[in-house]
């Protein structure tokens, strides 16, 4: 069944464009060290949220413009940083976290520079990231007195316990290789282009539906028991073999071919 195609719309601070099968999200306030504004987020869930229905979208690539910075954070030059309603009990930023967290789209962050505070969000809610080698990671909340909360939710689990405390009780930040090295990043590249192509190529040849059930079954299972989680899987199991790529791909296999996947 064909899918229609969703538009995508790009905004002075959001760029929205689909390269393919995959659509790029940049922030584009390259003056502000793309700093997230309320437009950002917003239009980047909406995106998100687009992006699950389209089946011609196979990866969405999170970035920022220019190479300076990737996400400086919430704007602290704006007179409402932090939110624009202290009655909505529902932030700008916790709304998309949750939309990236429900995407079975991947989702890949290009850090092509700074990614701090609430960039780190942005970072970390998504499925793999890979980083310039000059970027600087960090959470510097604590020195215009506030603290890196919403971003826990997405960040706590990536990296050791006490190297986070550190990190957000000093504000001090990680070098791309310390990055690399305490799990935040998948990848570093002095041309980080080039590594995320080459990362792009390695999961687009692959099943379609595969990857949007599996990714489902991830973020599921991620807080649940052992045995919870069993009884989930070995349910998930036989539906991954009903699909029309597990069939298309077991058959290529005793064909000695490469498989033509349906995405079904």
């Amino acid at each position: 069944m064909t899918q229609p195609t969703t538009p995508f719309t790009s905004t002075p601070e959001l760029s929205a464009e689909q390269r393919g099968p995959v659509l790029w999200l940049t922030i584009t306030r390259e003056e502000r060290r793309n700093a997230m504004s309320h437009g950002v987020l917003a239009g980047m869930a909406q995106a998100i949220s687009a992006a699950q229905t389209n089946r011609e979208i196979r990866v969405i690539v999170i970035t920022g413009a220019g190479t300076k910075a990737f996400c400086a954070g919430a704007d602290l030059q704006s007179a409402n940083a932090f939110t624009t309603d202290y009655s909505e009990p529902h932030g700008h930023l916790a709304q998309l976290l949750r939309v990236a967290k429900a995407s079975t789209v991947p989702l890949i962050a290009r850090v092509n520079g700074a990614c701090m505070a609430g960039g780190m969000g942005l970072m970390s809610m998504c499925d793999m990231a890979v980083s310039a080698s000059h970027a600087v990671f960090g959470l510097p909340e604590v020195k215009v007195g506030v603290f890196p909360a919403q971003v826990l939710s997405v960040l706590q689990h990536l990296i050791p316990r006490r190297k986070l405390a550190e990190m957000c009780l000093t504000g001090e930040p990680l070098t791309s290789a310390q990055a690399l090295e305490y799990n935040l990043v998948n990848y570093v590249d002095e041309d980080v282009d080039a590594k995320l192509q080459w990362l792009l190529e390695r999961l687009l040849d692959k099943s379609p539906a595969a990857i949007r059930r599996g990714l489902y079954t991830m973020k599921k299972i991620e807080a649940m028991a052992f045995e919870e989680s069993m009884s989930f899987t070995e349910s998930q199991i036989a539906l991954f073999t009903l699909t029309e790529d597990a069939k298309e791909g077991q058959k290529a296999f005793q064909e000695k071919r490469k498989p033509v996947w349906a995405g079904q």
